[in-house]
């Protein structure tokens, strides 16, 4: 895909930034470097603190010693005589490029943003066997904090037990901080969880994953604490019916959009369209929020190996909302299921 994107964009080489490519296209774990990917090699900068590192755990790719930040770059573009240079554009600050285009003059630089997304949007095997553990760790994990979900038990000690739980379970830590928002702040699709005590009659919205080998899972339950009013029993079934109704509409070829109509137009017929402001789904890797997005600009079509989530939900203010969330791989015939599908709300 690299040569193929030189090529037509009749590049000399492309600078990466982000971890996550970096992890992706050299096996390097460390938080910081530079890689770049030349037409025949490719070249891992690394300053002193993770050369060691480096070394023992890329292959395939050349590593050297990276010194004075993006004077080091510069020169490496020197060394090999680049003029015209691709820029991974959303893993660079600006700032970063005012340095770099200050002590590479004389080069072109090219950025890349769309152009890269097809990088890491369908899964291998042994990628998706990777987010399947990581699946695996967090569920183990609510099972066992479920018991906290319960009447003056306050949503930060959930979501740290939790999190302690996934850790415990051989996550390498979280995905994300987990959301725990109960009663009223369930209403908040990106709750932090705060010192309110859960109470009797809440909807509880937990949203969490673990990481496994760098890959991310990503999931979110809604839980009753007991009878909750009648209305907010009426949005987890349209919330549940239209997550179905976009699983049902995922296979190859299918429009991301399309996935993403048939969720929300369901649940704008049941008269919630406006406590739904999100899109219905993300691509899901070594980043918990990556391409393909699944909402109502989204471009391209569903391919085999994709995952992504699906994750309708309705948010009414002051009163509570429901969401739910599964991680789905698209496969030949549909799709699969990587999360524990959710079946009905689990009164607790």
């Amino acid at each position: 895909m690299l040569e193929e994107l030189l090529e037509e964009k009749e590049l000399e080489g492309i600078l990466f930034f982000s971890p996550e490519n970096l992890r992706y296209l050299s096996g390097f774990t460390g938080g910081e470097g530079v890689l770049l990917a030349l037409k025949a090699k490719r070249v891992l900068l690394v300053d002193f603190r993770y050369l060691e590192q480096a070394q023992e755990e890329v292959s395939g790719s050349e590593v050297q010693r990276l010194e004075g930040g993006m004077k080091g770059v510069a020169q490496a573009l020197r060394r090999f005589d680049l003029r015209r240079v691709g820029l991974e554009a959303q893993g660079l600050s600006l700032a970063g490029y005012g340095k770099l285009a200050e002590e590479a003059q004389g080069v072109e630089f090219v950025p890349l943003d769309r152009d890269l997304e097809a990088l890491r949007r369908r899964k291998g095997p042994e990628e998706v066997e990777r987010i399947r553990r990581a699946v695996e760790m967090a569920e183990g994990a609510l099972k066992e904090v479920l018991e906290m979900i319960r009447p003056g038990v306050k949503e930060s000690e959930v979501a740290l037990e939790l999190e302690f739980r996934m850790r415990r379970l051989g996550s390498e830590g979280v995905a994300f901080d987990p959301i725990v928002a109960s009663g009223p702040r369930s209403a908040l699709p990106h709750a932090k969880p705060s010192l309110r005590e859960i109470r009797e009659g809440d909807v509880v919205i937990v949203d969490f994953g673990a990481r496994f080998d760098g890959y991310c899972s990503d999931e979110t339950r809604t839980f009753f604490v007991g009878r909750p009013e009648e209305e907010l029993r009426k949005v987890y079934r349209v919330v549940k019916e239209a997550h179905d109704r976009a699983l049902e509409a995922i296979k190859p070829g299918v429009p991301l959009k399309e996935i993403d109509r048939r969720a929300r137009d369901h649940i704008k017929e049941a008269g919630y369209g406006d406590y739904f402001g999100h899109g219905t789904g993300h691509g899901v890797g070594l980043v918990v929020h990556e391409p393909p997005t699944v909402n109502e600009e989204a471009q391209g079509e569903a391919e085999v190996g994709m995952v992504f989530t699906v994750e309708p939900g309705i948010y009414l203010p002051d009163r509570g909302g429901v969401r739910i969330e599964d991680l789905v791989l698209v496969t030949e015939g549909g799709c699969q299921v990587l999360t524990g599908a959710d079946e009905g709300p689990e009164i607790l």
